[in-house]
């Protein structure tokens, strides 16, 4: 594909003209077009709905919406809807539920729901003038967005605190207004920033005529309004728990009190080196982003708060943490969760809607219980693996099918190949060569 020069204008184009032109850069047009207009949905409604979540849509991209079951949080069971693309992830979700619902299951509670948004403006004048103000300044402010906040506030939610933070050590003149919010059932995103951005108007005005300033005080230069995706006020804790000689693991040879020992030994380490804890988080997202998807959520927002708070310490750590008390095996996340079930995609995605339907219809309270689970229970499962038999056995053979459809096997070649490497090692080169020669003669081991 080779492009030449700008493109001007593309935005105004209609679907049908945008798509022509991409097909045009490719050596043969017709087959791209085909292929792009093959992932259509077949409702032109539905299509058209999917067209306008975002822009210059072309076609859609397809990820895999799986379930894993037998999760049981808080002593109900969910079959948690999973949007996912990684081989393994929702089968390693599925065993570390089944394991864990065996144990007792999971348990989880919200600890906090609060999020964040800021004003961040310049100002040349004396602090103690805007400390004494601060009072009036608030009254002003909440007075003033009413007709955004008087919705939310029915529901329950709204405004909680004005702080004013003077942070002219850092950048000359800087000061920023942090406001935090509860926002019920929705993620908020839309809401908060609304919010804020009547907060700059109305600062300026406020400046303006407030009769303590100056007039070299009245000029408030407002550099942006934009919630933080940094919640460390929406937080929810899970956790699992047994009696260390209940993890005793029949697919190994190992005691219970070696496994502990050595999956302890793997927290450490993810705790004191930010190389393994990146990849020990991951696995938690590997689940948390999973859900997040299926249920409409804006998985960059949680990932980036979460990375933020994995390094609250001076340092990235592990988001997970083990206590061993004599007998008791008792594994927990706490994590910041910003995830809402009205607004947004929760209500417009069709498969967003039959997730939260397939999980009760939650609240944000309980979809942040059963993220954080789901994130606690790959984790595990990752850590479990790591520590006994090592990620690849288990992850190559469920990325079998894949590394099959590279070389564009038959069903019944399929077939052969699962049976064949139920006690064989999955490599590309090991399944490379199964292919050829299973295409040239008989492969050892499987019968024809």
């Amino acid at each position: 594909m080779k492009i030449n020069g700008i493109i001007n204008g593309f935005s105004k184009m209609s679907k049908e003209e945008k798509l022509k032109l991409i097909a045009g850069f490719f050596d043969n047009p017709e087959k791209v077009l085909k292929e792009l207009k093959s992932y259509w949905h077949k409702d032109p409604k539905k299509q058209t709905l999917f067209d306008e979540f975002s822009e210059n849509t072309l076609s859609n991209f397809y990820f895999p919406f799986g379930i894993a079951p037998n999760f049981l949080i808080n002593g109900r069971n969910y079959m948690v809807p999973m949007v996912i693309e990684e081989s393994s992830v929702i089968a390693a979700a599925s065993s570390s539920a089944k394991f864990w619902a065996e144990r007792g299951g999971f348990k989880a509670e919200v600890l906090s729901t609060n999020k964040i948004g800021q004003v961040h403006f310049l100002w040349n004048g004396e602090y103690q003038k805007l400390l004494q103000v601060l009072p009036d300044l608030k009254k002003e402010l909440i007075l003033g967005v009413k007709n955004i906040t008087s919705n939310m506030e029915a529901r329950g939610g709204g405004i909680l605190d004005i702080e004013l933070l003077n942070m002219a050590d850092r950048i000359p003149d800087y000061y920023q207004l942090r406001v935090s919010f509860e926002t019920v059932d929705s993620m908020g995103a839309n809401f908060i920033n609304s919010v804020l951005e009547e907060f700059a108007r109305l600062l300026k005005t406020y400046f303006i005529k407030c009769p303590k300033f100056r007039d070299e005080e009245r000029d408030c230069e407002i550099i942006m309004s934009i919630l933080s995706n940094y919640t460390p006020d929406c937080i929810v804790r899970a956790y699992v728990e047994c009696e260390i000689k209940d993890l005793a693991l029949p697919d190994i040879e190992m005691t219970a009190e070696k496994f502990v020992w050595k999956f302890r030994k793997a927290v450490d380490i993810a705790t004191v080196d930010e190389y393994r804890a990146t990849t020990h988080n991951k696995g938690i997202f590997n689940g948390i982003d999973a859900v997040a998807l299926a249920t409409g959520n804006d998985f960059r927002a949680i990932e980036a708060g979460a990375h933020t708070y994995a390094c609250r310490a001076g340092k990235y750590q592990s988001l997970t943490k083990l206590d061993l008390d004599d007998k008791l095996f008792h594994y927990e996340l706490k994590i910041p969760l910003a995830m809402g079930t009205v607004g947004g995609l929760t209500s417009l995605h069709p498969m967003a809607k039959f997730s939260l339907e397939m999980l009760g219809n939650p609240n944000a309270r309980e979809l942040m219980m059963v993220a954080a689970c789901a994130g606690l229970s790959n984790n595990f499962s990752a850590v479990k693996s790591l520590v006994t038999k090592g990620i690849q056995v288990g992850h190559m053979k469920m990325h079998l099918l894949n590394i099959l459809n590279v070389y564009q096997a038959t069903q019944e070649e399929k077939t052969k190949a699962v049976e064949y490497f139920k006690t064989r090692k999955v490599s590309f080169r090991a399944v490379s060569d199964f292919i050829h020669k299973n295409r040239s003669g008989p492969v050892l081991g499987i019968k024809s």
